[in-house]
């Protein structure tokens, strides 16, 4: 995983020099401010007389001595800078090289060059992984510019004064040059010519079906731990030292377990490192050390106070580019164990994000009216990941060089999941798993699936925390108190008319803006946050917090 940054002239001629810098300089100072995303290398590649500019800044971690970017084609024609990784890249080289004999990709982005070469902006069929990449053909004057299904790399574009077309993985380097930005879409590709580019529209080339009708298919047990063991094995290609966060709860649990079990195929003394993160005395650190001693991993736990993450918020909203309350809240443990796993050696983490989005794991979904609801439920927190729990995964530790990568995310996985009926999924009494009406706990058929030895059932069975609960409810506590200590009743009242875009209902929610304000001024930056809400014609409490569902054990009134 790295930080690209890509600028075009709008009309594929010489991009003049902005006041003392040439278009390299430009493009280079504006990347530094994504360069923690690559801290092993920059790569700079300019086409003076097209108007072009591509920066790469690399976190190595496949192709390690190889796969320095900008990547280029064998006859230099095709330029290539891609954030991400391509997990089936090891199939569709030796495809590759069928056609040409000799063929070893650099590294795993590699094969997108050669795709394009033979299936033009087609090649999105064919790969599967995270990412997010621009090319550029330099003979046909043609750029491609994709981004993967559900958008767990991030990707912005956007418009300076003078009409060139920018892309960045992260905002801040796009904020006080382009007066117009905007996320590009998950999912989607926008290819043509650079005489196109004022015109040029990302076109969705995500389909799956179950963004549009209701699935019908019975659940199988046995063939969604097959689908979640082969989406972890995938995940493990990777050539640096590697861990996995381990919350304690039955997602990143899983994934430790399944990924400890597969290392051990391939060498039986292996110790996967594993990572908790919490207050003294948190929930998430009793499960995660049960689930440690039951994997036999090498695990550490993070202890942190209320004052140290208190410290972090201003740095961690400048990294998320985000004043959403949930996702800020969520971000603050994560921010301190990101540091903390990167200066052990670990390059590459896995984690248990977007479990609940595919199974219907929040608890609020227990308030779900009926099957064809709860499902458009899920349809829609897959369609808004790349704004909330995977914007919050990938920025929160890429801002210590540290690749996060998200098995339950798997394009496979996620289509296999989703394709599965609601009646089986849904949490609390409309559950119809095996035919049999009763009440069944949230993801309960991925909980049963892996039912026997794969982990305790004190942690198989533990009831859905959020993250930012589960480390610890004290921090949750703290922070409307500490935003509170800055923010009056005034201001407050006055915050519609100060933030139009999206008002702050509440001081935490304010404060949190104020400073996203301050660091990402301007209308088009605060229209790239989506807010993070359960549903409330549910009848649910806006409370982004676990504990402010009716379902939880401890919630508020309750304890």
């Amino acid at each position: 995983m790295c930080g690209i940054l890509a600028i075009f002239s709008p009309d594929g001629q010489a991009i003049q020099a902005q006041s003392v810098h040439s278009l390299r300089e430009l493009a280079y100072r504006q990347s530094g401010k994504q360069r923690h995303r690559g801290p092993d290398d920059t790569g700079v590649l300019v086409i003076p007389e097209q108007g072009v500019a591509l920066v790469h800044e690399r976190l190595a971690v496949i192709g390690v001595e190889t796969g320095h970017q900008p990547l280029q084609s064998r006859d230099g024609n095709i330029s290539l800078i891609a954030n991400g990784e391509i997990y089936n890249y090891v199939e569709l080289a030796r495809q590759i090289g069928k056609r040409l004999p000799g063929y070893q990709p650099k590294s795993d982005s590699n094969v997108i060059i050669e795709l394009y070469e033979e299936h033009g902006a087609e090649l999105l069929q064919h790969i599967r992984g995270m990412f997010s990449f621009v090319l550029y053909d330099r003979r046909r004057r043609q750029l491609v510019v994709a981004r993967d299904p559900l958008g767990i790399i991030p990707l912005y574009t956007g418009h300076d004064a003078a009409g060139n077309i920018w892309f960045a993985s992260e905002m801040k380097c796009l904020t006080g040059i382009c007066q117009q930005l905007r996320i590009f879409p998950p999912g989607h590709v926008a290819a043509g010519t650079v005489e196109q580019l004022q015109q040029l529209q990302p076109v969705r080339y995500y389909k799956p079906s179950w963004r549009r009708v209701i699935p019908t298919r019975q659940v199988q047990l046995q063939e969604l731990r097959a689908q979640l063991e082969l989406a972890v094995r995938t995940h493990l290609q990777c050539d640096v030292p590697f861990g996995a966060l381990l919350s304690g709860g039955v997602d990143s649990s899983l994934i430790a377990a399944i990924a400890a079990r597969i290392m051990r195929e391939r060498n039986a003394g292996h110790k996967l490192r594993t990572f908790s993160v919490g207050m003294h005395g948190s929930p998430d650190f009793e499960h995660a050390r049960l689930v440690a001693q039951h994997i036999g991993s090498q695990h550490e736990e993070i202890a942190f106070s209320v004052e140290d993450c208190l410290d972090g918020v201003r740095d961690l909203i400048y990294h998320l580019e985000s004043y959403d309350v949930a996702t800020v809240r969520c971000s603050l443990p994560m921010f301190y164990l990101a540091r903390h796993v990167k200066s052990t050696g670990i390059k590459m983490i896995l984690s248990g994000e977007g479990a609940d989005e595919i199974f219907g794991g929040y608890l609020y979904f227990h308030k779900a009216p009926n099957y064809e609801q709860f499902h458009e439920e899920m349809v829609t927190r897959c369609e808004q990941l790349h704004v909330s729990d995977i914007l919050r995964a990938n920025k929160v530790t890429m801002s210590k060089g540290l690749e996060l990568r998200v098995p339950f995310l798997d394009t496979s996985l996620v289509d296999h999941v989703m394709s599965i009926r609601p009646q089986d999924k849904i949490p609390g009494p409309l559950n119809e798993y095996s035919g049999q009406r009763k009440w069944r706990m949230e993801k309960f058929v991925l909980r049963q699936a892996f039912a026997g030895d794969y982990l305790p059932d004190a942690v198989l069975w533990r009831q859905k925390e959020q993250f930012s609960d589960g480390v610890g409810y004290a921090l949750i506590d703290a922070l409307p108190e500490f935003a509170a200590r800055h923010v009056s009743d005034a201001q407050l009242l006055a915050g519609q008319e100060r933030f139009p875009i999206n008002p702050p209902k509440t001081k935490e929610a304010f404060y949190y803006r104020c400073i996203f304000e301050e660091q990402f001024p301007g209308e088009a930056a605060a229209n790239t946050v989506e807010k993070w809400a359960p549903r409330l014609d549910w009848g649910c409490p806006e409370d982004p917090s676990g504990r402010a569902q009716t379902a939880h054990d401890q919630a508020y009134g309750k304890c």
